[in-house]
């Protein structure tokens, strides 16, 4: 295989399509990339602005182009000599008007060729669902919007159909057969007898209307989270899975695209068959590609979270994540475990809030499971149910006991799912039922301990295959199923998207895939997490930045920052809440912002100020106030604990927002600037760091949209706003040096510059960081504690990379990332061979023993690359591609 050296994610909608992508192709060339990584390419609901609503399989968009569009871009990506991957959502569809395999499964129910698709629980204990769809779309209760006449009969292109607001859904055959030419007079809802007769039609159809508030408690479809216009797939019948891919494998035979992202893989019953059914039909199809086409098989990741002790499992024969484990990882080194203590302090003390993120993590999943998922949560436990009643031993077992002792598993578990199947669960999941087990049983009420631990080895601990074939084994298998799939979303919901926004002693580690908990890692766990990859994943996506992430990778190091002085921050906060009381208002019987709030919009301010913001510039001041103002809406929310998005509390929310307003004025506003400067250079040294880190470790580095500059993006849609790609390209084009783009380094091109010379260079030698290992190097001196460094390796051909980590103490106040040589002074590292050239800087090394100063030369970061062989140096490294 020939995997990609280096991907540039691109997000499509209608304000960027493919021939937009084509006028960056040689941008992205220049800078190094291999392939573009584009957003879901299928036919999307109508405005998506990010693709995972597919609602044609079968289709490119033509909203960003169609498939015209994709062979222009493809054409030009491969006169550049680069390739294409692609996002693909195997878990879900887009459902509603525009998905004509959905309107087929309303029209005709079960009978509907397109029944199987949708995973649809038909065998709804509630009479008026069974044998029909829950469709939780109307905005009132049903006998309101029937009365104030939003639900009609009309003819819409030559059918019967029934109205809702300004869409139509389509009735069944039968209920519309002995409809005459004035039906619509008969069934109008405005009067009594109208009405009663449009209900008695609405009643005959397969599918039963609802207020969207319900679908919570009642939605009968499995869905992407708690989103109700998300359907589940049943991807793992072999007709669905040939049906929703046959336009990507007819792309990919045809050499359009050369590999795929799978979108949240944890959502199917049966991740494993799945990937190795892709990667089967790929392999199947590779004969059929062109010869200009990217070479070697297809380029394989999944998006998969995987907590701090959890492997992506080989036998799925992909390629590896989508890299937020390298986010989570690359992070917290560059965090300072020495301000773990102030700054949880500070937390507690501010807020009156003693519990750990672990126990807001588990407080948030038992919320999610009333809030959101107890349709869900019905569905689980009814399958257990089934399971219990399959066999004579169990059949005395409750519904009602089933659920109370499942609550307590989802709470308590520890990672997003495990992938138990026929043969049960294997050592590594058993530990985690062993660590959910033990967590449930401190909470669990002591008559249900000896169901718990039955509930367990009906979950995969006693392996299905083991018993002969009949009802239990299929109840077991089937239980086991809908279980694996409800943890994922539980566990998506409650921690990335509240806990992560109720705990915030620093934001910088609330991030998609990081444990908030830990706010440091050491070098020697960095280094081990490293060759551990490359010895298994060594072509797995790092990841920095997504389209999905909290915080901007530049904002998040910065704010890694305050780890350091945490000694100045502290006491600062305690002044800005004393200062600012006057700027809090009483909103809906309570103080806003409150205290934990508050905390956490400082952070933001101080992390995500521009480095171009001045105090007097009202545009700008006002630009950035928008900008964070949309996202503390959306945190507030998040959180659900003032405001939720199913019952906003505008009251509070405009009361936060009247405070961050205050915030930037005056007095005010001129301290958080100057706290953002002090930490700025500092930030922007570790920024370079995570950059540098991210283009030479083993793995295929992944460069968000216009992160090549710095990026202080908040939450979406702040994350995906338009790139200045003419900016980018024009300093491209000047290509400073980065010791020369020191002096202007706010604007992000010695970034770039640095992340340009480290793509070239994986061009220029693509075997060495395909297949080359990984060692540790340590420096030796009074700062050696500031830095991390290693080798890169492959016959004989080597690359020396050192970033400086904790530099505030040095940078913190200073105009800039550049770190002087005293700083350095008496530290020095053991370098092998010899002839060792600079990457980042002009000059040569010998080996042996080099002094740290003059491989940094001036810079947070170093590379060095080095020919070990008694070969001649031909020209410098990282020449332009």
């Amino acid at each position: 295989m020939s995997p990609p050296r280096a991907l540039a994610r691109l997000q499509f909608h209608a304000g960027f399509t493919f021939d937009d992508a084509v006028r960056v192709v040689d941008y992205y060339a220049r800078l190094g990339v291999s392939h573009l990584y584009a957003s879901p390419i299928l036919r999307a609901r109508a405005g998506s602005t990010h693709g995972y609503d597919v609602v044609d399989c079968h289709q490119v968009n033509p909203e960003i182009g169609g498939e015209e569009g994709l062979r222009r871009l493809v054409a030009a990506l491969r006169a550049q000599g680069m390739g294409l991957v692609v996002d693909i959502v195997p878990n879900h569809m887009g459902v509603g008007p525009e998905n004509a395999w959905w309107m087929d499964v309303l029209r005709h129910g079960r009978d509907s060729r397109y029944a199987g698709h949708f995973d649809i629980d038909w065998q709804s204990p509630d009479p008026l669902l069974r044998g029909r769809l829950l469709l939780p779309i109307l905005g009132a209760g049903y006998d309101a919007t029937l009365r104030e006449g939003h639900l009609r009969l009309a003819r819409h292109r030559g059918e019967w159909t029934l109205r809702l607001y300004d869409d139509h859904l389509p009735l069944s055959p039968a209920s519309t057969r002995d409809l005459g030419d004035d039906a619509i007079a008969t069934h109008d809802p405005s009067i009594d007898e109208g009405r009663a007769q449009l209900y008695a039609l609405i009643e005959r159809q397969h599918y039963r209307l609802a207020f969207w508030k319900l679908a919570s408690d009642m939605v009968n479809y499995r869905r992407f989270f708690d989103i109700n216009e998300l359907a589940g797939l049943r991807i793992e019948r072999t007709a669905v899975f040939e049906d929703t891919h046959r336009t990507i494998f007819r792309l990919y035979a045809e050499g359009l695209i050369d590999g795929v992202r799978c979108d949240h893989v944890d959502g199917l019953a049966d991740p494993r068959r799945y990937c190795r059914q892709l990667r089967h039909r790929f392999d199947r199809l590779r004969s059929q590609r062109p010869k200009d086409a990217w070479p070697g098989g297809a380029y394989v990741v999944v998006e998969k979270i995987l907590a701090d002790d959890e492997r992506l499992r080989i036998d799925w024969r992909v390629d590896g994540t989508t890299g937020y484990e390298f986010m989570d990882q690359v992070s917290a080194v560059l965090h300072d475990e020495a301000g773990e203590a102030p700054l949880t302090g500070l937390w507690r003390k501010l807020t009156g809030e003693a519990a750990d993120f672990a126990t807001q993590a588990v407080r948030a999943r038992r919320q999610i499971l009333v809030d959101s998922f107890e349709s869900e949560l019905d569905r689980t436990a009814r399958a257990l149910f089934a399971s219990a009643r399959a066999a004579v031993a169990t059949r005395d077992v409750s519904l009602a006991a089933i659920r109370r002792v499942l609550v307590e598993l989802l709470v308590h578990f520890p990672v997003y799912r495990t992938y138990a199947g026929g043969t049960g669960r294997d050592a590594f999941d058993e530990a985690i039922f062993a660590r959910a087990v033990e967590g449930a049983l401190r909470t669990l009420r002591g008559e249900d301990a000896d169901l718990l631990h039955l509930v367990a080895a009906w979950l995969g601990g006693e392996a299905p295959r083991s018993l002969p074939p009949g009802p239990v084994r299929r109840a077991r298998e089937r239980a086991i199923s809908v279980f694996q799939q409800a943890t994922s979303p539980v566990a998506a919901k409650a921690v990335e998207d509240t806990a992560g926004y109720r705990y915030g002693r620093l934001l910088s580690r609330n991030e998609v895939g990081v444990d908030a908990a830990r706010l440091a890692l050491s070098p020697e766990d960095f280094h081990r997490h490293a060759v551990e990859r490359a010895a298994t994943f060594p072509h797995a996506l790092l990841s920095t930045a997504t389209h999905d992430h909290k915080r901007g990778e530049d904002l998040r190091a910065r704010l890694a920052v305050l780890s350091e002085v945490a000694g100045r921050w502290v006491p600062t906060v305690e002044r800005w809440r004393m200062r600012h009381d006057t700027f809090r208002q009483r909103a809906d019987g309570r103080m806003a912002p409150s205290a934990a709030d508050e905390l956490m919009l400082y952070q933001m301010l101080v992390g995500a100020w521009p480095l171009d913001l001045r105090v007097d510039d009202e545009d700008g001041l006002e630009a950035f106030a928008t900008r964070i103002a949309a996202w503390q809406r959306k945190a507030l929310r998040e959180a659900k604990r003032w405001t939720r998005w199913t019952s906003p509390n505008e009251p509070y929310e405009d009361a936060c927002e009247d405070f961050l307003r205050a915030m930037l004025s005056g007095e005010a506003a001129a301290e958080l600037r100057a706290f953002a400067d002090y930490i700025a250079a500092p930030g922007a040294a570790n920024g370079l760091a995570q950059a540098v880190l991210r283009m030479t470790m083993p793995g295929i580095p992944d460069l968000y949209q216009g992160t090549e500059y710095w990026d202080f993006s908040l939450v979406d849609p702040d994350n995906r706003r338009p790139v200045d790609f003419a900016a980018h390209s024009a300093s491209l084009a000047r290509d400073p040096v980065p010791r020369e783009a020191l002096a202007d380094w706010r604007g992000g091109v010695i970034k770039q510059s640095v992340i340009r010379r480290l793509l070239c260079l994986r061009k220029t030698h693509p075997a060495l960081f395909a297949q080359g290992g990984y060692r540790p190097v340590e420096a030796k001196g009074p700062a050696a504690a500031h830095v991390l460094a290693f080798v890169r390796e492959h016959r004989g051909r080597m690359l020396f990379v050192a970033v400086g980590r904790h530099l505030a103490g040095w940078l913190a106040g200073t105009d800039g990332p550049g770190v002087p040589k005293t700083h350095w002074e008496g530290t020095t590292f053991e370098l092998p061979g010899r002839n060792w050239a600079g990457v980042l800087t002009d000059g040569v090394l010998d080996g042996g023993t080099v002094l740290a100063a003059d491989i940094f030369a001036g810079l947070p970061v170093a590379a060095w690359w080095g020919e070990v062989l008694s070969e001649p140096r031909r020209g410098r490294p990282g020449g332009h591609a």
